[in-house]
Protein backbone atom coordinates (compact mmCIF):
# COMPACT_ATOMS: atom_id res chain seq x y z
CA UNK A 1 0.00 0.00 0.00
CA UNK A 2 1.36 3.41 -0.85
CA UNK A 3 0.46 6.90 0.24
CA UNK A 4 -1.69 9.20 -1.85
CA UNK A 5 0.60 10.53 -4.58
CA UNK A 6 0.18 13.19 -7.28
CA UNK A 7 -1.31 10.69 -9.77
CA UNK A 8 -3.86 9.18 -7.39
CA UNK A 9 -4.65 12.59 -5.89
CA UNK A 10 -5.46 13.91 -9.39
CA UNK A 11 -7.69 10.92 -10.17
CA UNK A 12 -9.55 11.29 -6.86
CA UNK A 13 -10.08 15.04 -7.35
CA UNK A 14 -11.24 14.68 -10.97
CA UNK A 15 -13.57 11.80 -10.21
CA UNK A 16 -14.97 12.82 -6.83
CA UNK A 17 -14.32 16.58 -6.42
CA UNK A 18 -17.90 17.25 -7.47
CA UNK A 19 -21.36 15.90 -6.63
CA UNK A 20 -21.18 12.09 -6.55
CA UNK A 21 -23.39 9.33 -5.31
CA UNK A 22 -21.38 7.16 -2.93
CA UNK A 23 -22.43 4.22 -0.81
CA UNK A 24 -21.81 4.75 2.90
CA UNK A 25 -21.75 1.71 5.19
CA UNK A 26 -22.13 1.91 8.97
CA UNK A 27 -22.62 -0.70 11.69
CA UNK A 28 -25.45 -1.19 14.15
CA UNK A 29 -23.97 -3.75 16.51
CA UNK A 30 -22.74 -6.43 14.12
CA UNK A 31 -25.28 -5.62 11.38
CA UNK A 32 -24.08 -3.42 8.49
CA UNK A 33 -26.29 -0.74 6.96
CA UNK A 34 -25.57 0.80 3.56
CA UNK A 35 -27.15 3.83 1.96
CA UNK A 36 -26.36 6.11 -0.97
CA UNK A 37 -25.45 9.70 -0.17
CA UNK A 38 -24.31 12.69 -2.20
CA UNK A 39 -20.62 13.06 -1.52
CA UNK A 40 -17.91 15.58 -2.30
CA UNK A 41 -14.20 14.70 -2.05
CA UNK A 42 -11.38 16.99 -0.96
CA UNK A 43 -7.95 16.33 0.58
CA UNK A 44 -8.48 12.72 1.64
CA UNK A 45 -12.04 13.10 2.90
CA UNK A 46 -15.60 12.84 1.66
CA UNK A 47 -18.22 15.32 2.86
CA UNK A 48 -21.99 15.07 2.81
CA UNK A 49 -24.95 16.93 4.28
CA UNK A 50 -27.13 14.91 6.59
CA UNK A 51 -29.49 15.06 9.56
CA UNK A 52 -27.90 14.77 13.01
CA UNK A 53 -30.73 12.58 14.35
CA UNK A 54 -30.69 10.08 11.46
CA UNK A 55 -29.97 6.39 11.98
CA UNK A 56 -26.61 6.72 10.19
CA UNK A 57 -25.49 9.46 12.57
CA UNK A 58 -26.63 7.45 15.60
CA UNK A 59 -24.65 4.48 14.29
CA UNK A 60 -21.58 6.64 13.61
CA UNK A 61 -21.76 8.07 17.12
CA UNK A 62 -21.45 4.52 18.49
CA UNK A 63 -18.84 3.40 15.94
CA UNK A 64 -17.14 5.96 13.67
CA UNK A 65 -15.53 3.28 11.47
CA UNK A 66 -17.26 3.34 8.08
CA UNK A 67 -16.76 2.09 4.54
CA UNK A 68 -17.57 3.87 1.31
CA UNK A 69 -17.81 2.85 -2.32
CA UNK A 70 -17.97 5.02 -5.40
CA UNK A 71 -17.07 4.82 -9.07
CA UNK A 72 -14.31 2.18 -9.18
CA UNK A 73 -13.29 3.05 -5.62
CA UNK A 74 -13.75 1.49 -2.18
CA UNK A 75 -12.36 2.74 1.11
CA UNK A 76 -12.47 2.73 4.88
CA UNK A 77 -12.52 5.80 7.05
CA UNK A 78 -13.44 7.51 10.29
CA UNK A 79 -16.65 9.51 10.22
CA UNK A 80 -17.23 12.61 12.31
CA UNK A 81 -19.94 15.24 12.39
CA UNK A 82 -18.60 18.73 11.80
CA UNK A 83 -21.79 20.06 13.36
CA UNK A 84 -24.36 22.49 12.07
CA UNK A 85 -23.99 23.39 8.39
CA UNK A 86 -24.32 27.10 9.23
CA UNK A 87 -21.56 27.22 11.89
CA UNK A 88 -18.89 29.82 11.23
CA UNK A 89 -16.23 27.07 11.45
CA UNK A 90 -17.93 25.27 8.55
CA UNK A 91 -18.14 28.29 6.25
CA UNK A 92 -15.38 27.13 3.89
CA UNK A 93 -16.54 23.54 3.40
CA UNK A 94 -20.22 24.60 3.40
CA UNK A 95 -19.47 26.95 0.51
CA UNK A 96 -17.77 24.16 -1.41
CA UNK A 97 -20.74 21.86 -0.76
CA UNK A 98 -23.16 24.58 -1.93
CA UNK A 99 -21.19 24.80 -5.18
CA UNK A 100 -20.82 21.04 -5.67
CA UNK A 101 -24.46 20.34 -4.82
CA UNK A 102 -25.86 23.48 -6.54
CA UNK A 103 -28.22 21.50 -8.74
CA UNK A 104 -30.31 20.26 -5.81
CA UNK A 105 -29.14 21.81 -2.52
CA UNK A 106 -31.99 24.33 -2.27
CA UNK A 107 -34.78 22.04 -3.50
CA UNK A 108 -36.43 21.97 -0.06
CA UNK A 109 -34.94 18.66 1.08
CA UNK A 110 -32.54 20.42 3.46
CA UNK A 111 -33.62 22.79 6.21
CA UNK A 112 -30.65 25.07 6.77
CA UNK A 113 -32.44 26.82 9.64
CA UNK A 114 -32.44 23.53 11.60
CA UNK A 115 -29.23 23.08 13.62
CA UNK A 116 -29.60 19.32 13.10
CA UNK A 117 -28.61 19.83 9.45
CA UNK A 118 -24.96 18.89 9.72
CA UNK A 119 -21.89 18.18 7.65
CA UNK A 120 -20.55 14.66 7.89
CA UNK A 121 -16.85 14.20 7.16
CA UNK A 122 -15.41 10.79 6.35
CA UNK A 123 -11.64 11.02 6.75
CA UNK A 124 -10.31 8.19 4.61
CA UNK A 125 -7.76 5.79 6.07
CA UNK A 126 -7.20 3.34 3.20
CA UNK A 127 -8.74 2.52 -0.14
CA UNK A 128 -8.50 0.81 -3.50
CA UNK A 129 -8.84 2.90 -6.65
CA UNK A 130 -9.12 1.53 -10.18
CA UNK A 131 -8.30 3.72 -13.18
CA UNK A 132 -7.43 2.91 -16.79
CA UNK A 133 -6.75 -0.74 -15.95
CA UNK A 134 -4.50 0.10 -13.00
CA UNK A 135 -5.17 -0.78 -9.36
CA UNK A 136 -3.94 1.59 -6.66
CA UNK A 137 -3.93 0.62 -2.99
CA UNK A 138 -3.82 3.90 -1.09
CA UNK A 139 -2.87 4.67 2.48
CA UNK A 140 -4.61 8.01 3.09
CA UNK A 141 -3.19 8.27 6.60
CA UNK A 142 0.42 8.38 5.41
CA UNK A 143 2.19 11.74 5.25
Amino acid sequence: MEKLNQETKKIMEERFGKDNIIALATLEGDMPSVRNVDGFYEDGAFYTITYALSDKMKQIEKNPNVAIAGEWFTAHGKAVSLGYFGRAENEDIAGKLRTAFAEWIDNGHNNFEDENTVILCVQLTDGVLFSQGARYEIDFSAD
